[in-house]
C-alpha cells in the first residue's frame, strides 16, 4: 500500500462524512437564514406600528379640525360676515 493513497474501504467513511459535513452546512445557513428574517419581520413590524401612532395622533388631530369647523359659533360668525341674518317667525314658511 502506498502512502497519501486512500483504500477503497476508507471511501465509504469518507463519502460519510463528507455528507454530513454538507448537511450540516446547509443546516446552519438555513438557520441563519431563518434569523435573519426573525430580525428584518421584527423591524417591519416596529415600523408599522410607529406608522400606526402618527396616522392615530393624525386622526385625533383631524377630528379636533373638525369639530372646530363645525361649531355653530363659526358658522354663526361666517354668516354674519355674509349678511346672512336669522329669520323672523313672520319670515318662516312651515309646509305641512
Amino acid at each position: 500500500m502506498k502512502k497519501g493513497k486512500v483504500s477503497r474501504g476508507q471511501n465509504p467513511k469518507i463519502l460519510i462524512w463528507i455528507a454530513l459535513i454538507v448537511i450540516l452546512v446547509a443546516e446552519l445557513l438555513v438557520y441563519a437564514w431563518c434569523r435573519v428574517q426573525y430580525v428584518q419581520t421584527g423591524y417591519e413590524i416596529t415600523e408599522v406600528t410607529k406608522e400606526n401612532q402618527r396616522l392615530k395622533e393624525l386622526h385625533r388631530k383631524l377630528n379636533v379640525e373638525e369639530a372646530r369647523l363645525r361649531s355653530p359659533e363659526r358658522i354663526m360668525r361666517i354668516a354674519r360676515g355674509r349678511g346672512v341674518v336669522i329669520p323672523d317667525s313672520k319670515q318662516v314658511v312651515v309646509i305641512p
